[in-house]
């Protein structure tokens, strides 16, 4: 049985647990929707249920070998489904483009900055690193684009959470790495920051600086109270992105990203696909009404199909 009552939605909640991972930032994400949940709903109880997922655990290889994002949140889907849990905060970058049909996404709050930070404590930027340096990174997306920019640069792969990341560069394990700017700024540490990378030259994945709320796709109760975080400009722009990498049957195994934003009323949007060694680089971008946000993203898979993008997807299966 549920932890919260999922008859009448007229009532304010009584209680709502949140699972979340037990990584300092996914600890910091959940305990903002809390505060929010809390400052909405004053007589409600708010908890958190930490958990480890397989995502976690798995530290000696890189994600895209060891079954994709969808490693963050399956314990947490577990957690909604007997009920342990009522809601789950994910960071939306690492949300499966397709879920299952037991869930759903009640909301997704403004994002912080979406694009990605350099960090260094011997460089200024990427240009100032002499040939053959090394930079870490998570992502065959952000791999591509730094050898596409920068072919001098060694790259070479980089897990773990936020500060095991941070630790490894001050160890002297790398010489720079690149990290999602937002966790960064929501952990305190924008300090470490020595410059944000445009997105011209590093343009983010899906969903990145975003975070979502999943719940059981049949509580209603719920879609009605958590609502009111949600943000329309930060959900359309989020909603095309992820558009675009599931026509493309996007993951980490596949170096993709896509960025919208809403400017003047219109939804910009961005996307590409590349190999991984930068070699091939596919770009395409649409604009229009946010309301047509999905569309958008699609629109902009056919083109980049219409390029190849088949066939270089189908070359790095």
């Amino acid at each position: 049985m549920s932890v919260a009552q999922s008859g009448s939605t007229s009532a304010a909640p009584e209680r709502i647990v949140i699972a979340t991972r037990e990584s300092r930032l996914a600890l910091w994400q959940a305990e903002h929707v809390k505060a929010r949940l809390e400052a909405l709903y004053p007589s409600c109880q708010v908890e958190l249920l930490g958990m480890t997922t397989r995502g976690d655990q798995i530290l000696d290889r890189p994600l895209a070998k060891v079954g994709g994002k969808g490693l963050f949140v399956k314990e947490l889907e577990t957690a909604l489904l007997d009920g342990r849990a009522d809601i789950a905060v994910h960071s939306m970058k690492d949300v499966p483009m397709e879920m299952g049909e037991d869930f759903t996404l009640a909301c997704i709050s403004e994002r912080e900055v979406p694009l990605d930070a350099f960090v260094s404590n011997r460089y200024d930027s990427l240009a100032d690193m002499p040939p053959g340096t090394v930079v870490g990174t998570s992502s065959l997306r952000r791999e591509s684009q730094l050898h596409a920019h920068y072919p001098f640069l060694g790259v070479t792969s980089l897990r773990g959470n936020l500060d095991t990341r941070l630790r490894k560069l001050d160890e002297g394990q790398y010489d720079a790495i690149i990290l999602a700017a937002a966790g960064l700024t929501r952990l305190g540490l924008g300090s470490r920051i020595r410059g944000v990378l445009p997105a011209e030259t590093s343009l983010p994945a899906a969903g990145q600086g975003a975070l979502g709320i999943e719940c059981l796709a049949g509580r209603q109760d719920l879609l009605q109270w958590l609502a009111p975080l949600n943000d329309p400009d930060t959900s359309a722009c989020v909603r095309a992105e992820r558009a675009v990498a599931r026509a493309l049957a996007g993951s980490c195994e596949v170096p993709l990203g896509a960025y919208a934003e809403v400017k003047d009323g219109q939804l910009w949007l961005r996307g590409f696909v590349a190999r991984p060694d930068g070699s091939e680089i596919l770009r395409a971008e649409q604009c229009g009404a946010p309301a047509d946000a999905e569309a958008l993203g699609v629109a902009l898979a056919v083109s980049l199909r219409e390029q190849g993008a088949e066939a270089l997807l189908a070359s790095l299966g």
